[in-house]
């Protein structure tokens, strides 16, 4: 099965999502799976994992309602707010949905990362360690030494770095993305990586292939075949690139750096670990 490990939809007469506006022309229209369903037949995916764009509840029941009538949608990553006293609550009545597998943090969204080192916040996340529930982690370059600190503090979370943790791909920088990314990925045997969200790291309208060619390979050679996973990050991806487009960068980038890349690794990556990681 080829799964998108990482897309969104939304609807914009919800309300909550304020971050996209007017001036973000591409993004500022309703996207619903009959929009991306072309796509993913046209690059032979079976499904996708659908993951919150909202910091509500709401969204997230939103989404799981969506999931309801859109066979296409194997997953729901949501929202929890773990400043919340009742997060354990929200967390248990989503998991009775059957295509709930997991939600994701901000991070990228905190004034001040260091937040999360907070001891409720380290216990909140214990507790879904324990549980071995999914979690993503959004994170951008620039927070990656307290995500460090933090999953020193719980080693064994099931948690998986979106958009390769966002480094400077347009400033064609590597560290200390690169060395944070190689500790991360060494000392925490249950963490992935999403190879997704590179294209709106690069220059909008400039992005030639070889500038993600470095980080490419350092995430297959940190993680490894068995802990990366392909993601499209589409519509948000639409401000940079096209679905095709996404695809063929991902191929042709691995095809230069990854001399034993066969069908079996490939497969693992669209797709197989996807289904590892959140338990399909």
């Amino acid at each position: 099965m080829r799964i998108d490990s990482h897309q969104h939809y939304w609807k914009l007469d919800r309300g909550d999502y304020g971050w996209i506006t007017p001036a973000k022309t591409v993004l500022y229209r309703d996207y619903l799976p009959e929009d991306l369903l072309p796509h993913l037949l046209k690059n032979d995916f079976d499904a996708s994992i659908v993951v919150q764009a909202a910091a509500t509840l709401e969204e997230t029941d939103y989404l799981l309602s969506l999931a309801d009538s859109t066979d296409s949608i194997i997953g729901v990553v949501g929202w929890l707010d773990l400043n919340d006293p009742a997060y354990q609550e929200h967390y248990e009545r989503f998991s009775q949905h059957s295509k709930y597998v997991g939600f994701r943090i901000m991070i990228q969204a905190m004034e001040d990362a260091n937040v999360m080192l907070e001891p409720h916040f380290v216990e909140a996340l214990k507790f879904f360690a324990e549980q071995d529930v999914p979690v993503d982690l959004l994170v951008h370059c620039s927070q990656l030494d307290v995500l460090i600190r933090l999953l020193d503090q719980v080693p064994n979370l099931r948690g998986v770095i979106d958009h390769i943790a966002k480094p400077l791909i347009a400033e064609g920088v590597l560290e200390p993305w690169r060395t944070q990314m190689s500790t991360l990925a060494a000392s925490h045997p249950k963490l992935y990586c999403k190879l997704s969200g590179m294209v709106t790291e690069a220059d909008f309208e400039a992005w030639k292939p070889e500038d993600f060619t470095l980080y490419v390979e350092h995430a297959l050679e940190a993680f490894g075949w068995d802990r990366v996973m392909y993601g499209s990050d589409w519509p948000v991806s639409n401000l940079a690139a096209s679905y095709d487009q996404l695809v063929d960068l991902l191929n042709t980038r691995i095809s230069l750096v990854a001399e034993d890349a066969d069908e079996e690794k490939l497969a693992k990556l669209f797709g197989g670990n996807a289904k590892e990681f959140y338990k399909l």
